[in-house]
């Protein structure tokens, strides 16, 4: 997994706007923004979703048969310091995806 983060970052007053992509490939990824932030307010992933298969068979007839396929988006969480971000996938055992993110908060 690899972060790139863009070398072009925008900046309003004390606040910043950073873009970047992210390669994905394991069950998380974790976008690290501390050098730039010291608090990110608020955070933006487009990703390319995975499809995830999941088995509603339990709730219909129990045999197996009745898979339904989703494109999901990955979850994501923030710190308790608000500087690094945590991407996964919302289904154990999956993948996150590759793609983009933009993240604005007050600048360090």
């Amino acid at each position: 997994m690899a972060v790139t983060i863009d070398p072009r970052p925008t900046y309003f007053g004390d606040r910043l706007i950073v873009t970047g992509s992210f390669t994905g490939g394991s069950a998380t990824e974790t976008i690290d923004l501390t050098s730039l932030f010291s608090t990110v307010d608020a955070y933006i992933l487009n990703s390319e979703p995975t499809p995830q298969t999941v088995d509603s068979a339990d709730a219909v007839s129990g045999d197996g048969s009745d898979e339904v396929v989703l494109n999901l988006m990955p979850a994501a969480s923030i710190d308790t310091a608000r500087t690094t971000i945590t991407v996964f996938e919302p289904f154990a055992g999956g993948n996150v995806g590759p793609g983009t993110f933009l993240a604005i908060g007050r600048r360090s």
